[in-house]
């Protein structure tokens, strides 16, 4: 059910940017709605996806380990952060015309994007609420209410947008975005109020003597009831990491709002395609977060390890296959997705280029929103992941001021993909010393058959679009060959990683 409603909502954020494509193709007016979006896209990545998810689900999962209802969470947290969103919110949409200048200086329309952030900022409220409440549902092991979020969202900006764009213009993409937000929150709303309700505890957790001797989950773990101060340490560390990781966008639209109109819509449309891959092979990590953090909080370090190194190979065969895909069959998808209404050829040409440069550094995506979540499972404050996020943004930083200039927007994706893949090495690197002790050398070189098996198959759909030219048709082939090519290389290079992960799928689907 997870990863329908996760494919669901990506079809429907494709049908979102679709219509916009469609209404107002790629040009100032898109700019400006595209930079009013950076609120909801920090906005969802800070309070629902990494530092609300990261904070939240290990203390639900605490709770629940030791057997008490989370109601006591809830009353000592919920009020507070309903009342920092508040003031966020109301903040962020006096300060709109201040920060369309500093996101974008000399954007085409600059008040059409101030009119849209003040519809935007109101995520801030509703995505932190809905963020929440995912976090306590996932903790719960409850995964179908907080997987149906994106599903509401985009319905929400696509019903509002196709009533009210005659009238309002843009701007009516902007309103979807803050009735989408309401969705999100609504559609959750009934699971986790009767969840409040109801005790867990971890099979096993009883037995244990430390516990009832007064011990804490495991030696050195903070009490149940932490002050504000290590509450205060743990939350710092989460929010810079996640701030930092969503910096990249703000660079890509500061350094790209200077270039010809539509320049920031390609980089915009390029990076939503090439990101599906990584959306489905975290949907993994989402699922088996609460499981790790559980284990985390139960001391069982060993379980946490073999499950987080399992989760790295699967999530590296799902967005390896996926980039392989997106890299070779680049052209046809977009013209199949987007070619339509104000969206020409030239901007299928431009979106695909742009794409094949970013999906260099999907694998680093996936490993960096892997393995952070381990990082944070642990209830200690640590601020490594922030200091690797920070060198990974001065060396996106760095290759878009150099290349920016010589090589506009595919510069751009290429500083992009370079920081990115810093991060996720130091964070590979470290995660025996910092959290679990997943074994990397052991993990690398089943990494790199992955890497071969892909490449391969890029080049094996790269050749097939080129040579069959009806877009359609030419991505359906890709489709198939792709994966084909894939597999039979993986195979021949003897990667244990993918015939084990296809015996376990065969295992659960015929128990």
């Amino acid at each position: 059910m997870t990863a329908a409603l996760t494919v669901a909502g990506s079809v429907l954020g494709l049908v979102r940017d679709q219509t916009v494509a469609h209404l107002f193709g790629a040009g100032a007016e898109s700019d400006a709605f595209l930079v009013a979006w950076t609120v909801p896209e920090i906005a969802a990545t800070v309070l629902i996806e990494d530092a609300m998810a990261l904070l939240m689900v290990p203390a639900f999962s605490a709770v629940l380990a030791r057997g008490t209802g989370p109601r006591p969470l809830v009353r000592g947290t919920l009020p507070r952060l309903l009342a920092l969103l508040g003031v966020l919110t109301a903040g962020l949409a006096a300060a709109a015309p201040v920060l369309v200048r500093v996101l974008a200086p000399g954007l085409a329309d600059p008040g059409t994007a101030v009119a849209c952030t003040r519809l935007t900022a109101l995520t801030v409220f509703t995505f932190g609420l809905a963020g929440y409440v995912s976090a306590a549902l996932r903790a719960q092991r409850r995964f179908v209410p907080p997987a149906a979020i994106y599903v509401a969202y985009n319905a929400g900006i696509v019903g509002t947008l196709l009533a009210l764009h005659g009238r309002y213009g843009v701007r009516a993409a902007a309103a979807g975005v803050a009735v989408g937000g309401v969705l999100m929150v609504l559609i959750q709303l009934p699971a986790f109020v009767w969840g409040m309700g109801r005790t867990h505890r971890e099979p096993g957790a009883a037995a244990r003597p430390e516990e009832e001797a007064g011990g804490g989950r495991d030696a050195g773990a903070p009490p149940p009831r932490r002050t504000d101060t290590l509450a205060l340490a743990l939350v710092v560390p989460v929010v810079v990491f996640t701030v930092g990781r969503q910096a990249q966008v703000l660079l890509e639209r500061f350094f790209a709002a200077p270039l010809p109109a539509g320049a920031i819509s390609h980089l915009n449309y390029a990076q939503k395609i090439a990101q599906l891959p990584m959306v489905m092979s975290l949907m993994i990590c989402t699922v088996t977060f609460p499981a790790v953090s559980r284990a985390l909080a139960l001391g069982d370090r060993e379980r946490a390890r073999k499950r987080v190194e399992r989760d790295l190979t699967l999530a590296a065969v799902v967005v390896l296959l996926g980039a392989a895909y997106v890299v070779g069959c680049a052209p046809a998808i977009v013209h199949v997705l987007f070619q339509r209404g104000e969206f020409g050829p030239a901007d299928t040409t431009a979106t695909a280029s742009v794409m094949r440069v970013y999906a260099l550094g999907l694998l680093g995506q996936t490993m960096v929103g892997a393995l952070v979540r381990p990082y944070f499972s642990a209830a200690r404050p640590t601020w490594y992941p922030a200091v690797a996020m920070g060198a990974g943004l001065l060396v996106t930083a760095a290759g878009d001021a150099a290349t920016v200039g010589p090589w506009g927007a595919y510069g751009i994706a290429a500083g992009n993909a370079a920081g990115i893949t810093v991060t996720a090495v130091l964070l590979l690197r470290g995660i025996g010393v910092h959290s679990v002790a997943v074994r990397a050398r052991s993990l690398a070189p089943g990494l790199v058959r992955i890497a071969l098996a892909a490449t391969a198959a890029a080049g094996a759909g790269w050749a097939l679009t080129a040579a069959v030219p009806v877009a359609l048709a030419a991505a359906a082939l890709g489709a198939l060959a792709v994966p084909a090519v894939f597999a039979a290389v993986a195979l021949a290079l003897s990667a244990p990683e993918l015939p084990s992960l296809l015996a376990s799928v065969t295992r659960k689907a015929h128990p």
